[in-house]
């Protein structure tokens, strides 16, 4: 099971999470020490170089795991058209990353009705060896239809919650991958233990069902985060006989 943040490289961290003073050029290697996962969230909006990545990766301890968000280049401008082209500097970049690289996400605008044959072709195009997942803010997209060919293609069917709103908790490959954008408005507040706990739970079912589960906690404001996401490791760790 891994647990971590949507992001590290946050300024409004530094008191709630990092301490006092931390340089940002600090900031991965304190998270390091709490969190064995992070998600690459500025990746979606502007695509690093390769050396980044590769800098990024020598950076962490072994058996850390870098999830990546795919450009929007990739999901909002070409809505998955043209695959090959796409997705050709995306995955050359992210390569840096190397045995570290972990989930790739792709997150689909709202308003972007469902097109399967889109979805398809993608797929298809997809470079093996990889776990892809696919969040879809768009409801339309939650069909069993859409199901059945992630399911075909072994990629994930992105639970979140956001806004208010969750996703339904559909499982379609040998990996879970899930996204908290904060309990109330997107990105922000904080979890109730409650709520954790209950997440906990499935994780321990998950885990039960041979799934390897992947999270991010995404509600940055105040450090919520970061908190959320201790607070689920330690709740997951009795359940699971982890020390």
């Amino acid at each position: 099971m891994h647990i971590g943040t949507s992001g590290w490289h946050y300024g409004h961290w530094v008191g709630p999470f990092y301490p006092p003073g931390t340089s940002p050029r600090d900031f991965l290697s304190y998270y390091t020490g709490y969190f064995h996962t992070v998600e690459i969230n500025s990746s979606f909006y502007r695509l690093p170089q390769k050396s980044t990545f590769e800098q990024w990766r020598s950076s962490v301890p072994s058996g850390f795991i870098f999830a990546v968000k795919a450009s929007r280049f990739i999901t909002h401008m070409k809505k998955l058209k043209d695959p090959e082209t796409a997705l050709t500097a995306f995955m050359e970049r992210t390569s840096g990353l190397q045995d570290k690289l972990g989930p790739i996400l792709f997150q689909l605008p709202p308003n972007w009705q469902r097109n399967l044959e889109r979805l398809r072709l993608f797929l298809s195009a997809l470079p093996g060896g990889y776990r892809y997942a696919f969040e879809f803010r768009d409801p339309s997209w939650f069909h069993p239809e859409v199901y059945q060919t992630l399911a075909e293609h072994g990629a994930a069917f992105c639970i979140y919650e956001l806004a208010g709103l969750s996703s339904p908790r559909e499982l379609t490959a040998d990996f879970v991958y899930l996204r908290l954008h904060g309990p109330g408005d997107a990105y922000s507040g904080c979890y109730p233990s409650e709520t954790l706990d209950r997440w906990a739970d499935l994780f321990l079912g998950w885990r039960e069902a041979d799934k390897e589960t992947y999270c991010y906690f995404d509600n940055d404001e105040l450090g919520y985060a970061a908190a959320n996401a201790a607070e689920l490791q330690e709740l997951v760790k009795p359940r699971a006989g982890l020390k």
